[in-house]
């Protein structure tokens, strides 16, 4: 049985990675040519991915050549073009505010995929978590955009099918392995689109090569190889609401990287994610054995 030392360290290794994602809004900006988002999502997934199919040396078998892909597009190639989508049609308040419904969709799948029950703290934590995030990165101004709401959630749905999806069909493989399919198969959907879709990048300065680089091998290999790590070992709809990070990362990097101020309201969202994600964690939190009193010890015992 496990511990809660032992779910509390699978717990802040898996955060890891949502909060090293709440810096990809910051490099993207910073280090990248701007409308190039299918192309950059390309390459931070495809080298990625090929990177770590060399380490492993290990290529799909059977069904899993179907199951990569599937996952690969869900985790990946569509999630990232939805996000692409709402975050350049929504204010990133509004899109991260509609992103956050994602922990809440992971539950409903999980009952139905997995058979997992529904935990009523767990849907309270899901709430509170999005309430934060809404108080931590909306703005008086955020106007609605149907087709940025409608990238936005389409977005959430395929992350949490592809979060229940990846635990329902556990890997006969390392976690290394897994994430080096899923990388290189959402790497390889995503090239018509970028062909088609976007003009041929311009001659990279070296701040972009070092923008794709970070986004690839720290925010693809790396994260994800932690955040399936996690999968294996934390229920989803525990894990998903790790994801709350992202923007808090994102509002401390704004706040300590541009000179953007705090407000009481982003402080007081700040706190309601924190909550929603202790929430969440402690309605998976594995019980402790009780060990018995003296006067409920057996009187026979040998001495």
């Amino acid at each position: 049985m496990k511990t809660n030392a032992r779910y509390l360290a699978d717990v802040l290794t898996t955060a890891v990675a949502p909060a090293i994602w709440g810096s990809t809004y910051f490099v993207t900006t910073s280090f990248l040519p701007q409308g190039y988002p299918l192309t950059v999502a390309l390459l931070r997934a495809l080298p990625a991915g090929l990177l770590l199919l060399l380490i492993v040396r290990k290529l799909p078998t059977g069904v899993w050549w179907g199951r990569a892909f599937i996952l690969g597009a869900l985790n990946f190639s569509f999630f990232w073009a939805m996000l692409f989508v709402s975050a350049y049609r929504l204010p990133g308040g509004v899109a991260a505010t509609v992103g956050a419904v994602q922990p809440l969709i992971v539950i409903a799948l999980s009952r139905v995929f997995l058979g997992k029950p529904i935990q009523p703290l767990a849907v309270v934590a899901g709430f509170v978590g999005m309430v934060g995030v809404g108080l931590l990165v909306l703005t008086p101004k955020a106007a609605l955009d149907s087709i940025g709401v409608a990238a936005g959630l389409a977005g959430a749905v395929s992350m949490a099918f592809g979060t229940v999806l990846a635990r329902r069909w556990a890997p006969p493989v390392s976690n290394l392995t897994f994430t080096a399919w899923q990388l290189t198969a959402g790497g390889i959907l995503l090239v018509p689109f970028a062909l088609l879709l976007e003009p041929a990048l311009p001659m990279p300065t070296v701040a972009n090569l070092a923008g794709i680089a970070y986004l690839g091998l720290i925010g693809a290999a790396f994260t994800y190889l932690l955040w399936f790590r996690g999968l294996s070992r934390i229920e989803p709809s525990a894990i998903s609401s790790l994801g709350f990070l992202s923007p808090v990362v994102a509002t401390l990097l704004g706040w300590l990287a541009l000179s953007q101020s705090l407000t009481p309201v982003q402080i007081a969202g700040f706190a309601m994610v924190l909550a929603g994600v202790w929430l969440s964690q402690r309605t998976m939190m594995p019980l402790r054995p009780i060990r018995p009193s003296a006067s409920q010890e057996p009187a026979n015992r040998p001495v």
